[in-house]
């Protein structure tokens, strides 16, 4: 399911018109994003949480030619699926 799929999905489940239910899931989106990039984790009870975890630098290697390469510290967003979105995928 892509974006455009999952507002028309929304739009008919709740009853709303394609633009209303746009509004909806591109100002959650926006939320969620915005609270990671603060620092916050976004806790949605039986869904799942979304954290930020910190990558530490590190050295690896160029493919190519096989050269040492720096690899900087990175942040990355996590999603980890709560119980009964768990079992929801598992029956």
């Amino acid at each position: 399911m892509n974006k455009m799929e999952l507002i028309a999905q929304v739009a008919a489940d709740a009853r709303l018109t394609k633009g209303d239910a746009g509004e909806a899931v591109e100002a959650t989106l926006a939320n969620i994003t915005k609270a990671l990039q603060s620092g916050d984790d976004v806790r949605l009870v039986g869904f799942g949480t979304f954290t930020v975890s910190q990558r530490a630098a590190s050295e690896g290697r160029d493919p190519r030619s096989g050269r040492a390469i720096q690899i900087p510290a990175s942040k990355n967003a996590k999603f980890k699926a709560g119980k009964v979105l768990k079992t929801a995928v598992n029956s």
